[in-house]
């Protein structure tokens, strides 16, 4: 097959090495892609986001399947597009995508289903949302509706960190995901992602991981789109798992299908687990970053094998074959991420470092010049290890981290704590 994957960050650069693994795999373009990816992909430039560009240059190309990795060419209705014109696409319609576009149609959809979730309130002005504070106290979670690059979410430990979040975003903070807020009940517990692959039809469960999303150790300091991640997730049991598929997943993608909009793709379940019962943060329609690196890694080749029976819904009879093994994913960021952040630094010693089935750097935000492989976004690599234990996965991928020659990168050095404490 020829496959082309949109998308530009260490997700992309994660589904481009297990697609790469797999023989089916005649040729591989990204676009944009970044320079890891270049390293083992053809890269082409061209906007993601155009349905119609998309279209096009895969007619041009022979492109047999499509690879949607970031979430904005779904909610533009870039598979859409692909499938108007006969092209095989693994990700969700432009109306099913709306599960991660708009924080209230997926609340609306929970009610429907009766899933178990936080409870909200859903505001158009500032004071109705203020006054819904005042009303139900903090901590509460204030949420930018619309999609802002996993950057919309404020844990308000107070009232008046609150206010200030309900003023940040409807001040335009977040552009136009602020427009609308939505207001969410703080939930107890501990917080691990589910991802399920979908074909309209039938739902197989790919895995578990935990991200960390705070810049700090110990999970301190400003939310980031994942400081890292490990996978699987202890707290995500058998029964967990059991538990939020036939509780959350499946009755969501009921409701869906009944709305006329079935869900094809991978959905990323964002679960809040207390006492073994799991309540859903939310839905995205992507593989989460960095969670993909930990389950590209473990997955491998049949990564791609999954992905394709999504898309021509044979999930029915797919199974997922698990090793018995532990990923880890440790993120560099530009010194001040995830607030401003210089570019063009010259990161040095990756060319020494390994890489096979066990041991990756992904990269997510880098540029090759002149021979220099140089930072240009906030979140910059993902060193990612897999080993027979969580601690070995750990050991590797932090004797990588160790390896690599960048003063101005920085990175927790905590990463699995929860699961190893």
């Amino acid at each position: 097959m020829n496959i082309l994957i949109l998308g530009s960050g260490g997700r992309e650069h994660s589904l481009a090495w297990a697609v790469m693994q797999n023989p089916k795999c005649d040729k591989l373009i990204v676009a944009p892609g970044n320079a890891g990816i270049a390293q083992i992909a053809d890269c082409a430039s061209f906007d993601i986001e155009n349905g119609g560009a998309v279209a096009a240059f895969a007619e041009e190309n022979a492109i047999d399947f499509v690879i949607v990795g970031p979430e904005a060419p779904l909610a533009a209705g870039v598979g859409d597009r692909l499938r108007e014109a006969g092209i095989l696409v693994f990700g969700p319609s432009e109306a099913a995508a709306r599960l991660e576009a708009s924080k209230s149609f997926t609340k609306e959809i929970c009610d429907a289903a009766n899933a178990p979730t936080a409870g909200y309130g859903h505001f158009t002005d500032a004071e109705a949302a203020k006054a819904h504070v005042r009303e139900h106290g903090v901590p509460t979670v204030v949420k930018a509706d619309g999609l802002a690059a996993g950057k919309g979410v404020i844990i308000a430990m107070t009232e008046d960190e609150a206010m200030a979040a309900i003023d940040d975003m409807f001040g335009g903070v977040f552009g136009g995901a602020g427009a609308e807020v939505v207001i969410e009940e703080f939930m107890e517990g501990e917080e691990a992602s589910l991802f399920v692959l979908v074909d309209g039809e039938d739902v197989l469960a790919i895995g578990s991981a935990q991200d960390h999303k705070r810049v700090g150790e110990g999970d301190t300091g400003l939310n980031t789109g994942g400081m890292g991640a490990y996978s699987p997730a202890p707290v995500l049991s058998a029964e967990v798992e059991a538990r939020a598929m036939e509780e959350i997943v499946k009755p969501t993608m009921k409701v869906m299908a009944e709305r006329g909009m079935p869900y094809q793709g991978v959905l990323y379940a964002g679960l809040m687990i207390q006492d073994g019962q799991p309540r859903l943060v939310e839905y995205n329609v992507r593989f989460g970053d960095p969670e993909c690196q930990v389950l590209m890694m473990r997955l491998g080749a049949q990564a791609l094998d999954l992905m394709h029976a999504a898309a021509e819904g044979r999930l029915g009879e797919a199974q997922v074959n698990w090793a018995d093994d532990h990923a880890i994913t440790v993120v560099m960021a530009a010194e001040g991420y995830p607030g401003s952040y210089e570019k063009f630094s010259e990161i040095k010693g990756l060319d020494a470092l390994p890489e096979d089935s066990s041991n990756m750097v992904f990269h997510a935000g880098t540029q090759e010049q002149d021979g220099k492989m140089l930072a240009v976004g906030g979140r910059v690599l993902n060193v990612t290890a897999r080993g027979g234990s969580l601690q070995e996965a750990r050991d590797r991928a932090y004797a990588m981290v160790d390896g690599i020659d960048w003063p101005q990168g920085f990175f927790r050095r905590d990463i699995g704590w929860r699961a190893l404490k």
